[in-house]
């Protein structure tokens, strides 16, 4: 005769236990991707226990000093943002030093935007994201939690 053995429930969370803080990272000195990856786990939730694919029950991140983000090698020569204006030959190319004086913070959001799943729940929880180009940040009634990385 078989013994049977107790099987394990998989651990679901549920959108009312969900409990969101947010932090506070400082982007000078730090590398792009690595950095927007950092972000992209804190937003989805995978730096907690008790991660979820398909709940929202990440965090909320604040990004300081956008302006101070580097790229490695040769990207901030080469790197370009492409857009489309929808007309015909609408296609524009802003290189990374341009957009780095013009919007710092694009450079960040568009980084973590592309690591993010295409999908609603990651609609939803991008929009968790702030960021700031200089160290000040309007966000102090969150209570945000500083992080170094």
């Amino acid at each position: 005769m078989l013994k049977r053995y107790k099987q394990q429930k998989s651990f679901q969370l549920k959108e009312a236990d969900v409990k969101r803080s947010w932090f506070v990272l400082d982007a000078t000195g730090k590398t792009l991707g690595r950095f927007a990856s950092e972000i992209t786990k804190i937003l989805r939730g995978k730096h907690k226990p008790t991660f979820t694919s398909f709940i929202d029950g990440g965090d909320g991140v604040i990004v300081i000093n956008a302006d101070k983000i580097v790229v490695t090698g040769n990207k901030e020569a080469t790197k370009l943002y492409k857009y489309h204006t929808g007309y015909v030959n609408g296609l524009r190319e802003i290189p990374y030093r341009t957009m780095m004086a013009r919007r710092p913070e694009y450079i960040i959001e568009h980084a973590t935007k592309r690591m993010m799943p295409h999908s609603r729940l990651a609609n939803a929880q991008i929009k968790r994201l702030r960021i700031f180009a200089g160290t000040e940040h309007n966000m102090d009634a969150q209570k945000p939690i500083a992080v170094n990385i």
